[in-house]
């Protein structure tokens, strides 16, 4: 007889999932103990609820969402007080990922895992950051070669001014961080001669807006005069007095003082005759020219023919410069003369407005260094004169710079000021040396465009803006004391040399100063190095080809020579 197998009566719950909380069918059930787990591994109560969704994947993204049936964690009436992350070693069957692998990324093999969108970014982000590095890295190393196919303006910049000749011996090299922790303090100068004439400025300018600009006039009958110190006369009268040791002009030693600042390329002539040092620059030097965006990051073009490049850009800045020194000025024929005439120009011959100022420093106790300074014009404040010095700033191209002086100039001139100082730092700071050395009441700073960004030989005058030199100086961070401590490191350096001529340096592509030991007979006659030969100089500015102001600076050197020459026959 088979036996019969009784399932038993099985209770039904009309509250949910489950045997009741109270059933006659479970004698051995203990009264009033829930069914809930005694511990981690045990699992007792409901099977599993089917009517649950899934709703908060975010909480565990890991899980399969085909398992939420079976999690009852989230349920308040279940457990009562047990923590999800108890919950989390429950497992129906084997879910352990898959072994990770020991190389590659994290995702290669787990193609339900995505990478979160921040570690996405994030890792993008370092990527552009790195090629940025490299970038800067390419760049940097461009700009510190000499030549090759640089991307930027490197080989018109960095081009050396002077020729190196290869018997030419160099002594030492300066860097510049040297130069920035010195410092020297001198007395104040004297005076030891005035010179030439100067003419009243025209305060009308000073109102001169971009609404009412003016148009540049050309001075092409008044002639410049660069001349050099060892053929100044009045310098070798000095020397001759033993007046002082060491002999210089404002623009030399502007130069050497505001050389850290420097970008392009420059050369200082130094003449060692018996006791007495020649601070001298070469005919034809860059020192006679203003160079434009030398401090900036942007790019010039290399062609020498382009109307904005460095070198074609430097010799419009200083005819600009030129030009705008003399239309200040009240042209009436009122000048305040001085003691004795323009040591440079002819009988009858018209000169422009400009004072000689020859002014002696106390270097030591027994070192005196003579300097020409020059100031333009002269103001008449409550009956006392005043000196100015008259430059130029010029804009070629509001591309180049970011900002366009006829929208900014007149409501936010201080970032149009702020934009110069950036991409032509050492140009103004060597105005503001010079007018220091001057000893000039006033600097006048004007803002010269162009009619048309690509017409180079027509300007208009925007402002005229006039600064005190200390107070300036100040602003531009330009400190009078170390700007003397290169001025006397350099002397003392050179007073150790023998006699005999020198020339220093500053390296076309690195931050420091060379000291050359030339030949005697070096940069006079046929051994003179230009920067660019005769044939490929850009011409300067001028609509007429033998205009006067073309050959002005030119002209008054070689009549200084002849004259020179004709005196010692």
């Amino acid at each position: 007889m088979v036996g019969v197998f009784e399932v038993g009566a099985v209770p039904f719950n009309a509250d949910g999932w489950g045997p009741p909380e109270s059933s006659p069918h479970l004698p051995n059930h203990p009264t009033n103990v829930p069914f809930a787990p005694f511990s981690r591994s045990d699992k007792l109560g409901r099977i599993a609820d089917w009517t649950r969704t899934y709703n908060n994947p975010s909480r565990n993204p890991h899980r399969n969402p085909s398992d939420s049936v079976f999690d009852f964690t989230g349920d308040e009436s279940f457990g009562a007080g047990i923590a999800a992350d108890e919950d989390s070693s429950f497992r129906l069957v084997d879910g352990k990922p898959p072994p990770r692998p020991k190389f590659g990324p994290k995702w290669r093999f787990q193609p339900q895992r995505q990478l979160p969108q921040r570690r996405d970014e994030e890792v993008e982000a370092r990527k552009r950051e790195l090629e940025k590095e490299r970038a800067r890295r390419d760049r940097l190393y461009n700009m510190n070669r000499s030549g090759g196919n640089a991307q930027r303006r490197e080989a018109a910049v960095f081009k050396s001014s002077v020729d190196i000749q290869p018997e030419w011996n160099m002594l030492d090299q300066i860097p510049f961080s040297t130069f920035s922790k010195l410092s020297f303090s001198v007395p104040e100068p004297e005076d030891l001669l005035l010179c030439g004439g100067l003419e009243f400025y025209d305060r009308s300018y000073d109102r001169i807006t971009p609404q009412n600009e003016r148009r540049l006039e050309r001075f092409k009958n008044r002639n410049f005069f660069k001349v050099t110190t060892t053929d100044d006369p009045v310098i070798r009268r000095l020397a001759n007095e033993d007046k002082a040791t060491v002999f210089a002009t404002d623009s030399i030693l502007s130069t050497l003082m505001c050389a850290p600042r420097s970008v392009y390329s420059w050369d200082i002539v130094i003449q060692r005759v018996g006791n007495k040092l020649f601070f001298d620059k070469r005919d034809g030097s860059q020192l006679d020219l203003l160079s434009v965006h030398e401090t900036s990051q942007e790019p010039l073009p290399e062609a020498k023919e382009d109307i904005n490049s460095a070198y074609s850009l430097s010799v419009e800045a200083a005819y600009i410069n030129q030009n705008f020194s003399q239309q200040v000025l009240i042209r009436d024929g009122n000048k305040v003369t001085f003691e004795e005439p323009n040591p440079f120009a002819n009988e009858g011959e018209e000169v422009a407005s400009v004072a000689y100022r020859y002014r002696r420093w106390k270097l030591d106790d027994d070192m005196y260094l003579v300097a020409r300074c020059e100031v333009q014009s002269v103001v008449e404040v409550n009956k006392q004169r005043s000196f100015l010095t008259l430059n130029a700033l010029n804009e070629f191209d509001p591309k180049y710079s970011g900002v366009d002086w006829r929208q900014k100039l007149e409501t936010q001139r201080g970032a149009v000021l702020a934009t110069e100082l950036k991409n032509n730092a050492n140009k103004l700071a060597k105005w503001t040396a010079q007018a220091l050395l001057a000893s000039a009441d006033l600097m006048k700073l004007g803002y010269v465009s162009r009619v048309h960004p690509r017409d180079h030989f027509n300007h208009v005058i925007l402002a005229v803006v006039g600064y005190k030199p200390r107070e300036f100086a100040a602003q531009i961070n330009l400190n009078t004391s170390n700007m003397w401590g290169i001025i006397k490191s350099i002397v003392d350096l050179c007073m150790k040399l023998n006699e005999g001529k020198y020339v220093l340096v500053k390296d076309p592509s690195k931050p420091q100063v060379r000291i050359y030991e030339v030949p005697a007979d070096a940069f006079e006659n046929d051994y003179v190095e230009e920067p660019l030969p005769e044939d490929e100089q850009v011409q300067p500015p001028t609509e007429e080809e033998n205009g006067g102001e073309a050959n002005t600076a030119t002209t008054a050197t070689n009549d200084v020579e002849e004259k020179e020459a004709s005196a010692e026959a």
